[in-house]
């Protein structure tokens, strides 16, 4: 082989095995553009990434003959920069650690679970969350409820009742039972061992939904005349709008 065929990118004329000395690797991570080498690519010999570019190609290419992996091309420049320098990144975090997870580095999955934004979420929220019972299936059940109020309407409203403790799991029960309206319709969260409070998992269940798509915002549910509780202890209403 050739000094110059030795260092041509890698691209469609490669059909053999990638055991050439550190070969510049031209890259379409989808639909953006990069130029590496095969040992950038390899620095993790565990990892995802690195498996791709080990033995035969696992990968297809384009018309120019780019090795094509199909995830988000704008935030692979973060992992190759952390291939390259080791420098951890501090935008897009959120994103950056699903592409991480997804090529499966751990040395950067470890750095970026320890700053603040990925730390908030897994340690403290996600662990907090963990302790409310039922709450992804929560959740997804007032996304139900709200699209099968959304027919002709501009919004939807659901009502949810939020306890914190047994005593007011018991209390809450009760003034359900004297609600003038489907129980079934009313979502129930709680209780929880853990220092949040009912305002703090208001919050998580406005967040979630909104990462969803949704446009939603809520506020004390306030219950008819002869109600035997005050209303604002327990029930929320949660409004979807639609348009």
């Amino acid at each position: 082989m050739s000094i110059s065929s030795e260092h041509k990118p890698l691209g469609k004329q490669v059909t053999g095995s990638l055991h050439t000395l550190s070969p510049i690797v031209e890259l379409n991570v989808g639909g953006e553009m990069y130029t590496t080498t095969l040992s950038t690519l390899k620095k993790h010999p565990g990892s995802k990434l690195a498996e791709m570019f080990t033995g035969q190609p696992k990968l297809r290419t384009d018309s120019e003959g780019r090795f094509f992996i199909d995830r988000p091309g704008t935030y692979f420049k973060y992992i190759l920069e952390y291939l390259r320098s080791n420098q951890v990144p501090t935008q897009c975090v959120q994103d950056v650690y699903k592409e991480a997870l997804f090529y499966d580095i751990e040395p950067l999955i470890k750095q970026l679970e320890n700053s603040p934004q990925i730390f908030g979420e897994l340690v403290a929220r996600k662990q907090f969350l963990a302790r409310v019972p039922n709450y992804g299936e929560n959740i997804e059940l007032m996304i139900r409820i709200a699209r099968a109020e959304a027919v002709a309407s501009r919004r939807s409203s659901v009502i949810v009742c939020v306890v914190r403790t047994e005593e007011d799991a018991a209390r809450c029960q009760d003034a359900l039972n004297s609600l003038d309206m489907d129980k079934k319709s009313v979502v129930k969260f709680g209780p929880w061992k853990a220092a949040p409070s009912i305002s703090d998992l208001l919050d998580c269940i406005q967040m979630d939904i909104e990462a969803k798509g949704y446009k939603i915002s809520f506020q004390p549910h306030v219950a008819e005349k002869g109600f035997r509780f005050k209303s604002q202890d327990f029930f929320y209403k949660f409004l979807f709008t639609w348009w």
